[in-house]
């Protein structure tokens, strides 16, 4: 790897990125949050799926494309034709990682598979993403989130008690496969460096959907059963979750016995309640939920939001209001934090995404490049990558290649 400014670790690296929706966009843009070069190969009509989902930015851009799309370069090949084809293998060449989600087996059919582009450039680290597994029994399935949220068992945790299966509100199995992948291609490059050959990543949605069930699962085993429901509760620290003041809801999480004390004593004016057996530890205080938690929600009842908040501060229990999704982004906090990134789009004007949660040496990792128009940077990347004249380029995209 090259050397890099602290902000751009990865700057000098090289990305292909074949993938779309978003587990594989996902995992490509993280690794350009970092300072890759990630080079994001559309269709040269329709683009990225989802460049047809959520709310239009301009002519060809959406609110979903942009989530997973910052700090990349797209350009245009149509991979079903031998010349757009022989371009993505010569890219594959000058590249450092390729992800790709094709359905197990269709890289290798284009030519564009692991064996057949390491031979090209054996320092190739390749990350395919799958639905699941691809050496068992269901490696031919293509993977969805919501199915696989079902499959998983991660819809069964979700919601109240006597609710049904429950998704999550984002894709979250495919948001945390793309940053599993990004884990495991860090790896793969860092033992590059020690041994000069690259690596074979293979991902695959169900096995990281299984993962987000972490200390659920975990109780599911040991009690040989779904463990209960309990919403927006803990399922094994009262009092913890969200409740409702006298004019709205806030978060309260009382994580061991000190602070239960001073909740009682400093919040809701019940000391009677820090000395009862059946409440004075959490242990105690799980078997008596049912008994306990009616009590505190009248009592916090008789407060306001802000009279609660401030209560709950100065005895330094963990609290916090609960926001509406366009509050929460346009919050003092987000603002301070540099969370939102500001740009003029040249079809659509002032727009904004997310910003890299990343921070190194006490800054945010910055937003280069704002998600790409659809093939906004062939002409660049084919120059730059492949020496490629604008007559030649011409010829492509005459031959609807482009």
């Amino acid at each position: 790897m090259n050397n890099s400014s602290p902000l751009q670790p990865l700057a000098g690296i090289r990305v292909l990125d074949l993938s779309r929706v978003l587990a594989g966009p996902m995992c490509a843009m993280a690794l350009a949050d970092f300072g890759a070069d990630v080079i994001k190969v559309e269709h040269p009509a329709r683009g990225d799926d989802t460049r047809d989902w959520g709310v239009r930015v301009g002519t060809r851009n959406t609110s979903y494309f942009n989530s997973a799309n910052r700090n990349k370069r797209s350009i245009t090949l149509d991979l079903q034709s031998e010349a757009g084809l022989q371009v993505a293998r010569e890219l594959a060449a000058q590249c450092d990682v390729v992800v790709q989600n094709f359905k197990v087996g269709g890289a290798e059919k284009l030519g564009l598979g692991y064996e057949q582009l390491s031979a090209l450039n054996p320092r190739l680290v390749y990350c395919s993403i799958s639905g699941y597994s691809r050496s068992g029994g269901e490696a031919q399935r293509p993977g969805y989130d919501l199915v696989v949220q079902g499959e998983s068992g991660i819809m069964a945790m979700n919601g109240e008690a006597g609710q049904g299966p429950l998704k999550f509100g984002v894709a979250a199995v495919d948001m945390f496969t793309g940053m599993y992948s990004a884990q495991a291609i860090l790896a793969a490059l860092l033992e590059r460096e020690r041994t000069g050959t690259g690596r074979h990543v293979q991902m695959a949605l169900y096995d990281c959907g299984l993962m987000i069930t972490s200390y659920y699962g975990m109780e599911a085993l040991l009690k040989a059963g779904d463990p209960p429901k309990f919403g927006n509760a803990h399922p094994s620290i009262v009092p913890y979750g969200v409740f409702e003041a006298a004019d709205g809801p806030l978060v309260i999480t009382v994580g061991n016995n000190g602070q239960f004390v001073r909740f009682c004593h400093e919040v809701v004016n019940q000391p009677e309640w820090a000395t009862d057996e059946r409440f004075a530890t959490n242990v105690a205080r799980s078997a008596h939920r049912t008994t306990l938690m009616p009590l505190i929600e009248a009592a916090l009842l008789r407060f306001s939001r802000a009279e609660l908040l401030d209560r709950l501060r100065a005895a330094q229990i963990p609290c916090g209001e609960v926001f509406g999704l366009l509050d929460a982004l346009q919050s003092d906090r987000t603002q301070e934090a540099g969370l939102l990134h500001h740009f003029d789009d040249s079809e659509a004007g002032p727009q904004a995404v997310l910003a890299p949660p990343y921070a190194m040496d006490g800054q945010r990792l910055p937003v280069r490049r704002p998600p790409p128009h659809l093939g906004q940077h062939t002409d660049e990347v084919l120059h730059e990558l492949l020496g490629m004249a604008p007559e030649a380029v011409a010829a492509l995209r005459a031959q609807q290649v482009l």
